[in-house]
């Protein structure tokens, strides 16, 4: 049987199973199959809480893209050696107000008091885009209770980075904070970002992590 981590919060530097899935956040969202293989494995001798794992697998499909989380699906499955759960009463279009109601709650702390500009702004691009970043995104995936706000926020930061996303990066920097990661928790990420991308853009990334703080 596997053992697992069970840490209810994060306090102070990143903990091991919460720097554990950050690093694997990373791997989904940009490396291939050999890595992802890799990175799975050593989840499961890390002990990380499966279900943790699981959580970051679903949302990682928002950020990394459908295809990708199909494949950390199946290497976790293939490294782990546990089967999917026979149904998930989350999951079914059935929710979906409730959804709405959970995205609107998530959303509305990650981003604090920028909340109502935030919809605002995204209806401005497309109302879709609005309904879906709030039932989709926030009321679907990341209100789901599996994985604390806390966690999944700095996971978010690490793909973000990864990714280059530097707009979204310093809106999930807030939200981090917001949903009670700590400042230490959130520079280690920005460092495990740092040691995956060129030194260009890791100063951008320590940019934006300070006028965060000094706000």
């Amino acid at each position: 049987m596997m053992a697992h981590r069970t840490d209810d919060v994060t306090v102070g530097a990143l903990d091991a199973s919460t720097r554990e899935l950050v690093e694997l956040s990373i791997v989904i969202a940009v490396d291939f199959e050999p890595e992802l293989r890799a990175a799975m494995r050593h989840a499961v001798a890390s002990g990380v809480n499966p279900e943790w794992v699981e959580e970051l697998i679903l949302q990682s499909y928002i950020f990394a893209g459908f295809p990708r989380a199909l494949n950390a699906a199946r290497e976790w499955r293939r490294a782990s050696g546990l089967p999917a759960p026979r149904s998930d009463a989350d999951a079914g279009g059935e929710n979906y107000e409730r959804w709405r109601e959970r995205g609107e709650a998530t959303c509305a702390t990650v981003y604090g008091a920028v909340y109502e500009r935030l919809r605002a702004n995204v209806r401005e691009l497309h109302p879709a885009l609005d309904e879906w970043m709030i039932v989709e995104g926030y009321g679907k995936l990341l209100g789901r209770p599996g994985l604390d706000l806390a966690r999944r926020e700095l996971c978010i930061v690490a793909v973000c980075g990864a990714l280059g996303q530097e707009r979204q990066l310093h809106a999930h920097l807030h939200g981090a904070l917001n949903a009670g990661a700590t400042p230490e928790a959130i520079g280690e990420t920005l460092n495990i970002v740092a040691a995956r991308v060129d030194a260009g853009t890791a100063a951008r990334h320590a940019h934006l992590w300070n006028r965060v703080l000094q706000q």
